[in-house]
């Protein structure tokens, strides 16, 4: 798919009261986009479109809905036109092994991050169609890289990316182009929240190589930008990603290897964490989390 200025284009972003997504629509904003914002947080996304400039505007939506994502995309059409770009961004996650994760919890986040970018696309895509538009969906490193105490967002975004691949075979031939984006770990309230998690926090920084380091929003935003404007198949975040991708075959026995030193002691700190918190010690994480949580 060919390049495309982005003056002019109209682009829906959801999960933009925060993070990736609010920095996101910013730049894009700066480059000449028409950005609709989309997401919880309705007093985040009020600052964050009003950051962006005046023609910016601001939805509240939860994903997981279908009658809030059609009236948001109808909304959307009525006041721009049509709809150019979507970035299916919106995402939650919570920290909590299989044995312990309160059911709730691990439930909402496949159905925040899965089913919520398949609500997305499909409401979404034939205004793509008509527009012969780009959609971007956020998957993870953890699509690739299973990390203990992930596995509700380890399936989501692996099950993300299974879609957009998927999808790109299937719109190829109506001019509508698919990326996939996989940013590793971004420097979001989301994030910051995670690294807190008494259990959690501890088993990340005990694993090796990338699981433990955290990039700037600006770098991932500066690579997620150029992808859009190319209309990219993949975006890796950072570039190194991809290397982790073709060797996904050997790292669940990698991560196994380094988990099992430390999984004993973690899993009787779960279990003990469950203990004296209750269904708060695996509940999404940060601000939005809650947000989506309280849904």
């Amino acid at each position: 798919m060919s390049r495309r200025d982005l003056d002019g284009q109209v682009v829906l972003v959801t999960g933009a009261a925060r993070g990736i997504g609010a920095a996101l629509g910013r730049r894009l904003a700066d480059r000449g986009a028409r950005v609709a914002l989309a997401g919880l947080e309705p007093e985040e996304l009020r600052r964050v479109a009003r950051a962006c400039g005046p023609d910016a505007s601001a939805w509240e939506v939860d994903v997981t809905d279908w009658d809030q994502l059609r009236g948001a995309a109808a909304g959307v059409v009525e006041r721009y036109g049509g709809i150019d770009v979507v970035v299916a961004n919106a995402g939650i996650a919570t920290a909590g092994f299989v044995r312990s994760i309160d059911p709730d919890a691990f439930e909402r986040v496949i159905e925040v991050d899965l089913l919520g970018v398949w609500r997305t696309v499909r409401v979404c895509l034939p205004h793509l169609v008509e527009r012969r538009g780009y959609c971007l969906v956020m998957s993870s490193m953890a699509a690739a890289v299973h990390l203990p105490g992930m596995a509700p967002y380890n399936a989501a975004k692996a099950g993300a990316e299974a879609f957009a691949n998927t999808l790109r075979a299937e719109v190829r031939h109506l001019g509508v182009a698919v990326g996939v984006a996989h940013p590793s770990w971004i420097a979001t309230d989301m994030v910051a929240a995670a690294e807190e998690h008494p259990v959690f926090g501890a088993v990340r920084r005990r694993m090796p190589g990338p699981a433990t380091r955290t990039y700037p929003v600006s770098a991932a935003v500066d690579l997620l930008e150029a992808g859009i404007v190319r209309r990219a198949r993949t975006i890796h975040v950072p570039r190194s990603m991809l290397a982790a991708k073709l060797a996904r075959a050997f790292l669940p026995a990698l991560v196994e290897h380094a988990a099992g030193r430390m999984m004993p002691e973690a899993d009787a700190a779960a279990l003990a964490d469950v203990e004296r918190r209750g269904g708060a010690a695996s509940a999404p994480v940060g601000p939005g989390g809650a947000a989506a949580f309280r849904r």
